[in-house]
């Protein structure tokens, strides 16, 4: 088993409940971590046999593309999507981030962590 990470992918859009927010927009940091089976691409050295950064960014970028209210939908469509599209996969876990969030005082960021083990 190996771990594929991609760390602080950074976005800009218009998630959040506020209508100001879905306007405005926002600056969001994303951060995935993959457990996929590695032994075949290991072995090959084929792109083919391994799961793919590139797939996985564009899994991620395409999700965080549609307006949600909350980061726990953009991060359970964005498990859904690799679910489906990266067989290879067999657990996932995502952090979305959403840096200066309007809280009404100074915050770094906030953050939603969900993660799924593939079946």
């Amino acid at each position: 088993m190996g771990v594929i990470e991609l760390e602080d992918m950074e976005f800009y859009a218009f998630h959040g409940c506020y209508k100001e927010e879905q306007i405005v927009g926002n600056k969001f940091l994303v951060s995935l971590k993959l457990w996929a089976d590695c032994a075949k691409a290991g072995q090959s050295d084929n792109i083919g046999d391994a799961a793919s950064y590139l797939t996985a960014y564009e899994i991620v970028k395409e999700q965080m593309s549609i307006k949600s209210h909350l980061l726990e939908n953009v991060a359970t469509r964005i498990l859904d999507a690799l679910q489906k599209d990266m067989p290879t996969v067999v657990s996932a876990k995502v952090k979305i981030a959403k840096v200066n969030p309007p809280l009404g005082g100074k915050v770094r960021q906030a953050s939603i962590t969900l993660e799924r083990a593939f079946y």
